[in-house]
């Protein structure tokens, strides 16, 4: 069977193959502690739960509209009011199977073969992929730790073509749990208010997840006059430890939510009814559990930072929000494995040592376009991340400098 090129060349999930790799592990008998995967650990709140039950008892599962119920759309729209000052109608709103969906569907409606996204990076290695998919170019906006990993006014404008249709803004960001302030966006809507061509897609799905004393400021609302041309994506995956029920949503103007339905209708058509009754649940339910959550995870990365901060060579300096840390292991690299004489070139062979030698699953930072960083995931609890520190500050310090001559064993084997 022929394969398309455009998806023989799709990269595999960093994430996904370090995962199915801690599995394959601890399936063997090994003590894996896997930081890979950026998912909440908490189980989903039982009230969201008792309505996904009633939703099945009272025969809540057949089709539904393409891209989301009517009683889902108006309580997006109630959230998007109470949560993020963001005014509009049912008719703005797309409903899919998760938000990496609802941004696949809308670069597919509105992307014509060549045309480039803008992706700052470090990025979700997804958005790549995406475009590229979608018929697009993606075009790599370098952002750099000096500046919190945020796209700089002057990078987008350099990055700026006749061709450039979008420009994707993930704020918390994954990986690094940037944050992007009112006067940061408005500074690129500066940029971009001579290129009326470009839209904005606005990712906000760890936004419940900020850990600063200013709120996340939703482009929408820190930008006046971009309506027009921004879209919005969100989700209940993160902000309700939902991430199996996948209901993600989007909102934008009417022609491209017209647009994103003609292309649902053909793929998936609507998202799980069930999961969609419990989105309801969730979004005008009690929101206490979202507070409660969001402090764990707080108090966790605080834990985190402290204790790679011990380790020398390496680096963790905690950014606004999101579900993990990124760290700095550059001085780390260049270190020789005792107990095999090789040396660390980059991240993925730091993360693959890790594994191997501390038992820890973390994704090396390349696959974020972010070379000699990792990201560690938080999605375990306070006792599991501190023994998770402590396996790779132990297996830091077992590394030797690189002009260190290799355990006499191995050197007699040349």
């Amino acid at each position: 069977m022929h394969i398309a090129a455009k998806v023989s060349n799709i990269k595999p999930s960093a994430t996904v193959a370090l995962s199915a790799q801690a599995r394959a592990l601890k399936a063997e008998g090994r003590d894996v502690i896997n930081l890979a995967a950026g998912e909440p650990d908490f189980d989903t709140p039982d009230h969201i739960k008792v309505a996904a039950i009633r939703a099945i008892e009272r025969g809540d599962t057949k089709y539904t509209s393409v891209d989301g119920t009517d009683v889902l759309k108006r309580a997006i729209v109630e959230k998007l009011r109470r949560d993020n000052g963001i005014e509009c109608s049912v008719r703005q709103i797309s409903v899919g199977s998760g938000a990496s969906q609802i941004v696949f569907s809308a670069l597919c409606a509105s992307l014509e073969p060549g045309d480039q996204v803008i992706v700052p990076a470090p990025y979700w290695p997804t958005y790549l992929e995406m475009v590229t998919l979608a018929g697009g170019a993606p075009v790599i906006a370098p952002c750099d730790a000096k500046h919190g990993f945020k796209l700089q006014p002057e990078t987008l404008r350099n990055c700026l073509t006749e061709r450039t249709r979008w420009l994707i803004i993930n704020s918390p960001n994954n990986p690094t749990g940037a944050v992007y302030s009112a006067h940061e966006l408005r500074a690129l809507a500066d940029v971009l208010s001579g290129y009326p061509d470009v839209n904005v897609m606005s990712d906000e799905v760890y936004e419940s997840l900020n850990y600063e004393a200013e709120p996340c400021r939703s482009f929408a609302v820190a930008v006046n006059g971009f309506a027009h041309r921004l879209f919005t994506v969100n989700g209940v995956s993160k902000t309700y430890a939902m991430t199996g029920w996948r209901i993600g949503f989007g909102c934008g103007p009417e022609d491209l939510i017209v647009a994103m339905a003609a292309v649902q209708s053909k793929c998936t058509t609507n998202p799980c009814s069930i999961s969609q009754a419990a989105a309801v649940e969730a979004l005008v339910g009690p929101q206490d559990c979202v507070g409660a959550m969001r402090s764990a995870f707080a108090a966790r990365r605080q834990l985190v930072a402290g204790r790679l901060n011990l380790i020398e060579g390496v680096e963790c300096r905690p950014l606004g929000g999101g579900l993990s840390v990124f760290v700095d292991f550059t001085g780390v690299l260049g270190r020789r494995i005792a107990a095999g004489g090789s040396v660390i070139n980059d991240d993925v062979e730091l993360a693959s040592y890790l594994l191997e030698y501390a038992n820890v699953a973390i994704v090396p930072g390349t696959a974020f376009g972010a070379p000699g960083f990792v990201r560690m995931a938080l999605g375990g609890s306070d006792a599991l991340l501190e023994e998770a520190c402590k396996r790779i500050e132990a297996a830091c310090d077992e590394l030797l400098d690189a002009a260190a001559s290799p355990p006499r064993a191995l050197a007699a084997l040349g």
